[in-house]
């Protein structure tokens, strides 16, 4: 059983309960709690500072069964394979292999994503296309959504993060999951009009909440997308 430990304190299980756990000490909390951590694929136990590790342990022990259940409830990671049916901000595509020599290209008409070379190069053909794809539209997006501010993007990046889904700087630079590309549309003008209030206020205060939803009415859809069905994005490798 594999234990993540945030804190700087010891926790042993001595049974192999079957799932990865992360641990996290909260001086805040006021009793245990146990979720389910969709993306890394692990539960997360919190402990509130005064609780015995006796306690803690037997409150995993008792929801192993809880746990197991859930996780089996997460798709199975993959690679993108030839057939599939996948979502490009916001609209459907068929990945179809071709053994024709050429660039990948996206067939816009008959929502087609016609991907060359060998077969077994196909999932990371398709996986460099849609960063591609990716960076050029959440830079072309980013400055439009901008511009409606007063308020001007310096640099639009593309990375592959567990943590947040983007990020914006002081710097006014911008990070952007590639993964953002295979969600609804409705979440990728979300997640634009997030980072880019940043541009105006570096935090989440009311105002900048305010601003999110000036920007993108369908905020609260976007936000709750990705609470319920964020982890798919996951599904691929």
């Amino acid at each position: 059983m594999k234990i993540t430990l945030l804190g700087g304190k010891t926790f042993e299980i001595s049974a192999n309960l079957g799932f990865d756990m992360k641990v996290v000490y909260s001086g805040r909390s006021r009793r245990l709690t146990l979720r389910i951590d969709k993306k890394d694929r692990m539960a997360v136990l919190t402990i509130p500072k005064y609780c015995s590790k006796k306690k803690a342990v037997s409150f995993v022990e008792s929801h192993q069964d809880w746990v197991l259940d859930n996780l089996k409830k997460i798709p199975e990671l993959k690679n993108f394979q030839n057939h599939d049916q996948i979502t490009l901000f916001g609209k459907p595509y068929t990945i179809e292999h071709s053994n024709i020599r050429g660039n990948t290209k996206l067939d816009k008409k008959n929502h087609i994503l016609y991907v060359s070379g060998g077969i077994e190069f196909l999932h990371r053909r398709v996986k460099d296309f849609i960063k591609k794809l990716a960076l050029d539209e959440f830079t072309r997006r980013s400055n439009e959504v901008a511009d409606r501010i007063g308020k001007t993007v310096h640099n639009v990046c593309i990375k592959d993060t567990k943590s947040r889904w983007a990020s914006c700087s002081t710097l006014n630079n911008i990070n952007y999951s590639w993964r953002l590309a295979l969600a609804p549309e409705f979440v990728v003008r979300y997640i634009v009009a997030h980072e880019v209030s940043h541009l105006k206020h570096q935090d989440h205060s009311a105002y900048f909440w305010a601003l999110v939803e000036f920007l993108e009415e369908d905020m609260q859809k976007g936000r709750e997308w990705l609470t319920e069905n964020g982890h798919m994005l996951y599904m691929y490798k």
